[in-house]
C-alpha cells in the first residue's frame, strides 16, 4: 500500500479477489451459461472426481470437490498477479505487465498490453496474464510456479474477470500512487497470503503458518545437534507440511551459513545449490508449495548476489504438491493392489508423483513442521489413512498420523549416518483424550523422546489450539529421563513481541535448567516410565507429586463400581429436536414426545439449570415412536437426519428410523437415578438425576448397577464434585484452548480457572475412590440445590403472575441457600483432603455452619492478599464478588479460627496450596439474579400473547399489528401490570413496550426476506430436496440419491435475529411471523401473525390479508406492487398446503390447497403477474457508498 505496508490490508483486499474468482471459475467449470464454460473442463473435472471416489482419495462430493478445486485455481491465478508485482516493483524481470515501482514500469506495462492486443484483437486480459506464467516458465528459477501442476492449468478466468484482477492491481490512492507496492518489502508477507487468502482453504487445510520464533526454536533443538554430529555432504532436512515455507527458509539459511564456513572456495552460487539440495518440502496445499518456492528463489536470489531471476541459474528446489501422509506411507503398511493404484491412479492433477516420491520415499536427517491438528471429515480420506498408520485410534486427529509419519522419514538407527532429529509442534489433544492412547503407548515408547515441552500456555500468534513441542530420534529409548517443561501459568496478556513472551522466554531460556521453577513453567527431567502412560500430565509446581499421592491413597477406582459412563441420547442434529417447550406445544407435539433436554452446560452446581424441552421420538420404554405432528416438524430436514452417521453407519444403514434418535441408550434413559456431568466445563459439575430427562453428549451420565440406593449415589457424587476431584479430572483430560488474547488468533489460557476441560467417561473410569465417602456432607448440598431450584424466577413466574413482592422473597432465600452450599462446599473439600491422605487433621466444622460469601472462602483470602501485594487476577471481577483481605468479622469466633488453620495449612502445604487454587475451586457463577427476572418476565409475557384466541376472528386465522395487540392486551390488567415491570417504567405505554417486546420474536413470510443471496441459493438447493423428497413419497423411483442440502450460516440470514430463531437448519422456532410493508395504510406498526398456525392457516391468513388490501386499501388499483410479495408468500406456501392439508372437505368439495391455488391464479392475474415474476421477486437492496478508483486506459 502507497506508505507503510500493510500485510493484513493486503491479504483482506485479496480475499475479495479470490472470492470473485471462484464465482467466475464455478461458472467456467459446469455453470448454467453453456458459452461461459471452458470446453472440456467440466468433463475433466467430474472424470477426476470419479477417480478420486475410486481410489479412496475422497468422499467428498461433486459440488465439495468442486468448490476446493475451484479455490486452488482461484488462488493460484490470484498469486501468479502477486507474484508478478513483486517481481516487477523488485526488477526481478525485465519484462512489466501489470504496473511497477514508478511512472516509467507502469507505462512499460500498459504499452506492452497494448502492444500486445494489436497483435492479438481477438484476446482478452486472461490471454495477457497467461503470458505472465508463460515467461516464468521458460526460466530456471520460477518454472516449478508455473509448471503442469500449477492448479491455473485446471481452469482459467473469463476475460472479464482476468481484467477485474488487473483492475486491482491498477488501483491508485488518493495522490496517484498505485494502491499497493511491494518496494522495500521482504517475503515473509506471503505468509499471511499463505494462511488467510482463502477462508475455504484455511479451514480445509487448517492452514497455520509457524511463527518464526517457534520455527528458529525448533531448528535449534533438531538441525544443530544432528549437524554436529553428521558430516554436511549429504545433509537433508525436510517439512513434510511446509505450508509457507518458514521451516524451510529458517534451514535454508543455516545450511547455507556452514557451507560458507566449511568450503568458501567454491563460490555462491555454487553454495546456494549446495544449500538448496539439502532442504525438502511437501505440502497438500498447491498454493503453499507455491509461496514455499517463491519465497525460496527470492532467498537463492538474494543469496547468490544475483539481481534477475532471468540471470539466476542451476537452481534446483526440492518441493512438491501432495498428501504427504499418502505419498510417505511406509510401503510395507499398503496393500499391492492399493499401493499400485497409488501410483498409477491415486495423483491428482496437481500432483507430481515422481517428485512425491524421491522426496518421501528415502530417510533425511532432519524431520521438523507444524502439522495440522484436526480431524479428517472425509469419511474416504479418514478411512485411508486409519488403515496406512497403525496408531490411528478412534476419532483421531491429524496429529496422529504425522506423528508416525515425522518419525518415519527420519533416518534410522541403522543408518550410517546415525538416527535422524524429529521436531514438530503439534496439538496436545493426543495426550489425554481417548485416540491418543495408542499413539502413546505403542508409537511413542518405542522412539527416544529428547524433550516434551508444554507450550500451551505460550502466546503463540494464529495458534488457537493448546500445543506441545516434541523432539525426539528415530531409535529406541535411550536413558532413564525426558528433559520436559511443564505449565504453571499461561501468558497473563498480549506481549508487545510474542518471542519475548514471559512463558515463551522462560522456556527458551531455561530448557537446559532443571528444577527451573518460575511460577510459569517447571523444568524436570521426567522418568520415562511415566510417559510410556495415557493420558500424559504436563502440569508443573508440584502437579505430579500430588496426583500420585492421590492415586496411591485410593481404595478404588470408579470401575470397580461401574462401567456404564456414557451417552444417553445422541441425536447428531440437536437442533432438530432441541425446540423447546413453547415451539413445541405451538406445533401441537403431544406432552407424551416431550421431555427435558439437559446439556451440559445446564449441569451446575450439584443440580441442571434452565434446561430446555426437546421433541422425544421414543416412548417411556425407550422404543421409538412418531405421530403426525412430528412428522410436519421433522419432514424438511429428512434428508440430514437420513445421513446422520454413527461409527457404524448412517439412520438408514443401522436400520432406525429417519426420525429417531442416532443413538440411545435405553438402560440409561429409563433409569430414575443417575448421575450426569458436564462433559466441557471450565470445572466439574456432577449431579445425582432422580427425574426424567434427556442428557445429551455434551452431558453423559453414569448409572450404578441396579438396586444401588440414593446414599450410594449421593457419596459418588460427592467426591466427583470435590476439589480433590477437580484436580484429578484436569490432570487426566484435555485442556482446550482459552479466550482469544490479542487480535492475531493467539489463545491463551493467562488463568487457569478459565480453561475448559473435556472430562470423558473413559478417564472417570479410572477416577480414585477413597475408602470413606462424605456422603453426608454431599446429601446436605444435594438438599439444596433441590430446594434452591423451586425459587429461581421462572419458577415464580410459572406458579401466579409475577410480582415485584414474591421475585424479592424469592431473591433473598435463594440468596440464602446459596451462601449455606458454599459453606457446605468448603466442608467437603477439606473432608476429601483427610480422606486422601493428603492432610492429616480434620479441618472441618464441628457446629451450626454459618452461610458465608463469595470472597470469604480461605483460599480467595489468601488470594486476595497476593492481589494486594501486586500479583493480579481477574477471578473477583468476573464472579461478582469482593475480595476480603481478613477474616470477616461477621463470623462465628471457631469458624474463623478454623479458617485461619485453613490458611496456615495452604501457606505451608505445597499439596494443599495447589488444590486450594482458583483452578480447582468451585466458581459458583450464575447469571445475575436480575437479568434472569428479566427473562423470565419476558417468557410470560410472551405466552400471553401467543394466547391462541388473540389469534383467530370467527375461527380465521388473523394477522393483528402491535397497535391492535396493544388495543386487545391494555385490557388485561395482570399483562398491564406484570409488562410495566418487565420493561423497568410504571409509565410506559402497552404500544412502545410491545414493540420492545416483540422486535425480536418475528420472522418474515417470505423467503426473499428473510435470507441474504447465498443464503436464497442454499435455499433453493432445500427446496429441491424437497420436491424430490414429494416425489419420493408419491411412489417415483428416482435416479440417484437424494441431495443433502447445505446448512445456513449467520452470514445467510438478513437479520442476526433471525439466524437467533432459525439455526443452521432453518428451523422456525419464533413466536410470531412478521408481514413487512403488509398492513393498512392507516396503521404503520408492525403487522404479525402466530408461528402457532399451520400451512394452512397461514396461506389462509396471507390471502386473507390480500383480500383486504384490495377491498379496504384499493391496492390493486393503486400499489399492486406491494401485492407481488404477498402472493409470492403464497406460492412459497402452496407446496406445503398440498402435501399435508390436501384432503377434500366434504362441505366446499374442494381441498384448501385448491382453494389456495385459485386465490393465488386469479390475483396474480388481476395484477399481471407470473409465477417467475414471483420467484424473482426480491427487496430493494440498500445503497452504500463505496469508493472508487480511476482505471488505466484499456
Amino acid at each position: 500500500m502507497a506508505g507503510e505496508f500493510s500485510a493484513a490490508e493486503l491479504v483482506k483486499a485479496l480475499r475479495k479477489q479470490v472470492t470473485i474468482l471462484e464465482d467466475d471459475l464455478r461458472a467456467r467449470v459446469d455453470g448454467a451459461d453453456a458459452d461461459a464454460r471452458q470446453a472440456e473442463v467440466g468433463e475433466l473435472w467430474r472424470a477426476e472426481h470419479t477417480a478420486a471416489l475410486k481410489a479412496q482419495r475422497t468422499a467428498a462430493s461433486w459440488q465439495a470437490w468442486r468448490d476446493e478445486r475451484v479455490t486452488q485455481a482461484a488462488v493460484a491465478w490470484v498469486l501468479l498477479t502477486v507474484f508478478a508485482r513483486y517481481c516487477e516493483d523488485h526488477a526481478l524481470v525485465s519484462k512489466a505487465w501489470i504496473g511497477g515501482p514508478d511512472a516509467d514500469t507502469r507505462q512499460q506495462a500498459l504499452d506492452a498490453r497494448r502492444a500486445y492486443f494489436t497483435a492479438h484483437p481477438e484476446h482478452t486480459d486472461r490471454e495477457w496474464l497467461e503470458t505472465v506464467s508463460e515467461h516464468f516458465a521458460k526460466l530456471d528459477a520460477t518454472r516449478g510456479l508455473v509448471d503442469d501442476y500449477s492448479p491455473l492449468h485446471q481452469v482459467a478466468p473469463s476475460g472479464d474477470a482476468a481484467r477485474a484482477l488487473l483492475e486491482f492491481w491498477w488501483d491508485k490512492d488518493a495522490s496517484g500512487e498505485p494502491l499497493w507496492s511491494f518496494v522495500g518489502v521482504d517475503t515473509r508477507f506471503l505468509g499471511d497470503v499463505y494462511q488467510d487468502l482463502s477462508e475455504f482453504a484455511k479451514k480445509t487445510y487448517a492452514l497455520l503458518q509457524t511463527p518464526e520464533f517457534v520455527e528458529e526454536f525448533i531448528l535449534d533443538q533438531t538441525l544443530e545437534p544432528a549437524l554436529a554430529e553428521r558430516p554436511l555432504d549429504g545433509f537433508t532436512v525436510i517439512d513434510p507440511t511446509c505450508g509457507s515455507g518458514h521451516f524451510l527458509l529458517g534451514a535454508f539459511h543455516r545450511l547455507l551459513e556452514r557451507w560458507q564456513r566449511e568450503a568458501p572456495a567454491l563460490g555462491d552460487r555454487v553454495l546456494v545449490q549446495r544449500a538448496l539440495s539439502s532442504v525438502y518440502g511437501v505440502d497438500i496445499n498447491p498454493f503453499a508449495v507455491a509461496i514455499a518456492r517463491f519465497r525460496l528463489m527470492v532467498a537463492a536470489l538474494d543469496a547468490s548476489g544475483d539481481k534477475s531471476i532471468e540471470k539466476l541459474i542451476d537452481i534446483e528446489l526440492n518441493l512438491a504438491a501432495g498428501d504427504s501422509l499418502l505419498w510417505g506411507a511406509r510401503q510395507q503398511a499398503i496393500s499391492d493392489d492399493l499401493w499400485s493404484m497409488g501410483q498409477a491412479q491415486m495423483a491428482y492433477a496437481t500432483e507430481n508423483a515422481d517428485a512425491l516420491k524421491a522426496i518421501l520415499q528415502r530417510e533425511h536427517d532432519v524431520v521438523v513442521g507444524n502439522p495440522p491438528y484436526i480431524v479428517v471429515r472425509d469419511r474416504a480420506l479418514n478411512q485411508t489413512y486409519r488403515t496406512l498408520y497403525t496408531t490411528c485410534h478412534r476419532q483421531y486427529a491429524l496429529t496422529v498420523p504425522f506423528m508416525e509419519l515425522f518419525f518415519d522419514l527420519s533416518r534410522s538407527a541403522r543408518s550410517n549416518r546415525g538416527a535422524g532429529w524429529v521436531g514438530q509442534i503439534t496439538g496436545n489433544s493426543f495426550m489425554k483424550r481417548g485416540f491418543g492412547s495408542k499413539l502413546i503407548q505403542d508409537f511413542l515408547v518405542t522412539k527416544d523422546l529428547r524433550r516434551v515441552i508444554d507450550t500451551s500456555g505460550a502466546y503463540i500468534p494464529g495458534h488457537g489450539t493448546p500445543t506441545v513441542i516434541l523432539v525426539g530420534r528415530n531409535r529406541p529409548p535411550t536413558g532413564a529421563t525426558v528433559r520436559a517443561v511443564l505449565g504453571v501459568r499461561g501468558e497473563p496478556a498480549r506481549p508487545e513481541d510474542p518471542a519475548n513472551g514471559v512463558v515463551w522466554s522462560a522456556i527458551v531460556e531455561h530448557i537446559d535448567d532443571a528444577g527451573y521453577d518460575n511460577g510459569w513453567i517447571s523444568v524436570a527431567d521426567l522418568d520415562r516410565s511415566s510417559l510410556r502412560r495415557h493420558p500424559w500430565s504436563l502440569s508443573g509446581g508440584g502437579a505430579v507429586e500430588v496426583l500420585r499421592r492421590i492415586n496411591e491413597y485410593a481404595s478404588s477406582t470408579l470401575a470397580s463400581i461401574t462401567s456404564d459412563i456414557g451417552f444417553m441420547a445422541v441425536t447428531r442434529e440437536d437442533e432438530a429436536y432441541d425446540l423447546g417447550r413453547a415451539t413445541l406445544n405451538r406445533l401441537g407435539i403431544s406432552p407424551a414426545l416431550q421431555r427435558p433436554m439437559v446439556a451440559g452446560n445446564n449441569v451446575r452446581d450439584w443440580s441442571t439449570q434452565a434446561s430446555s424441552v426437546a421433541l422425544c421420538t421414543y416412548d417411556g420404554k425407550g422404543s421409538p415412536l412418531s405421530d403426525s405432528p412430528t412428522q410436519v416438524v421433522l419432514w424438511p430436514l429428512r434428508a440430514h437426519l437420513s445421513v446422520r452417521r454413527a461409527l457404524s453407519g448412517t439412520q438408514i444403514e443401522l436400520g432406525l428410523h429417519w426420525w429417531e434418535y442416532s443413538q440411545l441408550s435405553v438402560r440409561r434413559f429409563v433409569s430414575t437415578r443417575l448421575i450426569s456431568f458436564a462433559f466441557v466445563a471450565t470445572h466439574n459439575h456432577f449431579e445425582f438425576v432422580r427425574r426424567s430427562a434427556l442428557y445429551i453428549r455434551s452431558a453423559p451420565v453414569i448409572k450404578l448397577p441396579d438396586g444401588a440406593d440414593e446414599g450410594e449415589h449421593l457419596a459418588l457424587t460427592g467426591v466427583l464434585n470435590s476439589s480433590v476431584g477437580c484436580f484429578w479430572l484436569k490432570q487426566n483430560n484435555y485442556g482446550n484452548s482459552g479466550d482469544s488474547v490479542g487480535a492475531d488468533g493467539a489463545r491463551v489460557v493467562s488463568e487457569q480457572w478459565d480453561r475448559f476441560f473435556q472430562f470423558t467417561g473413559t478417564t472417570l473410569k479410572n477416577f480414585p475412590l477413597p475408602a470413606v465417602f462424605p456422603t453426608a456432607r454431599a446429601r446436605i448440598l444435594d438438599s439444596f440445590a433441590q430446594e434452591l431450584s423451586t425459587h429461581s424466577p421462572d419458577v415464580v413466574a410459572a406458579k401466579v403472575a409475577p410480582t415485584v413482592e414474591a421475585l424479592e422473597a424469592a431473591r433473598k432465600e435463594s440468596e440464602r441457600i446459596r451462601t449455606l452450599m458454599i459453606a457446605h462446599q468448603e466442608e467437603l473439600d477439606w473432608e476429601c483432603y483427610r480422606l486422601y491422605g493428603l492432610i492429616d487433621d480434620d479441618l472441618t466444622y464441628v457446629g451450626n455452619l454459618p452461610g458465608i460469601a463469595l470472597g470469604e472462602r480461605a483460599f480467595e483470602i489468601a488470594l486476595a492478599r497476593a492481589v494486594a501485594a501486586g500479583e493480579r487476577t481477574a477471578w473477583f471481577e468476573r464472579h461478582r464478588s469482593t475480595p476480603v483481605t481478613e477474616i470477616p468479622s461477621h463470623l462465628p469466633a471457631d469458624y474463623r479460627d478454623l479458617l485461619q488453620r485453613r490458611l496456615d495449612v495452604i501457606a505451608s502445604n505445597p499439596g494443599i496450596r495447589l488444590l486450594e487454587k482458583p483452578e480447582h475451586k468451585r466458581r459458583w457463577a450464575i447469571e445475575p439474579w436480575d437479568k434472569r427476572v428479566t427473562e423470565a418476565l419476558r417468557d410470560w409475557l410472551l405466552d400471553r400473547v401467543e394466547n391462541r384466541d388473540l389469534w383467530f376472528e370467527g375461527g380465521h386465522p388473523t394477522p393483528r399489528s402491535v397497535a391492535q395487540l396493544a388495543d386487545r392486551l391494555d385490557r388485561d390488567e395482570e399483562f398491564r401490570r406484570v409488562l410495566r415491570l418487565w420493561a423497568g417504567s410504571p409509565d410506559v405505554s402497552t404500544g412502545a413496550a410491545l414493540v420492545k417486546l416483540l422486535d425480536e420474536e418475528c420472522v418474515p413470510y417470505l423467503a426473499a426476506m428473510r435470507y441474504k443471496k447465498p443464503g436464497l441459493i442454499k435455499r433453493q438447493a432445500w427446496e429441491h430436496t424437497w420436491d424430490l423428497q414429494r416425489r419420493e413419497d408419491a411412489g417415483e423411483k428416482l435416479d440417484a440419491p437424494i441431495p443433502v442440502p447445505p446448512k445456513y450460516k449467520p452470514t445467510d440470514f438478513a437479520k442476526t435475529a433471525y439466524w437467533s430463531r432459525r439455526g443452521k437448519l432453518d428451523v422456525a422456532k419464533e413466536r410470531f411471523v412478521s408481514y413487512p410493508n403488509a398492513g393498512r395504510d392507516t396503521d404503520s406498526t408492525m403487522l404479525l401473525g402466530w408461528a402457532g398456525w399451520d400451512h394452512a392457516e397461514q396461506a389462509l391468513a396471507l390471502a386473507g390479508l390480500v383480500d383486504d388490501r384490495i377491498a379496504t386499501d384499493g391496492w390493486d388499483q393503486t400499489s399492486p406492487d406491494r401485492l407481488v410479495p404477498m402472493l409470492a408468500g403464497l406460492a412459497e406456501l402452496l407446496p406445503w398446503v398440498r402435501q399435508w392439508h390436501g384432503e377434500i372437505d366434504p362441505e366446499f368439495g374442494e381441498s384448501v390447497a385448491d382453494t389456495v391455488d385459485e386465490v393465488l391464479r386469479s390475483r396474480s392475474t388481476e395484477i399481471g403477474v407470473t409465477a417467475d415474476d414471483l420467484a424473482a421477486w426480491a427487496p430493494l437492496a440498500s445503497t452504500r457508498g463505496r469508493r472508487t478508483t480511476k482505471k488505466p486506459e484499456a
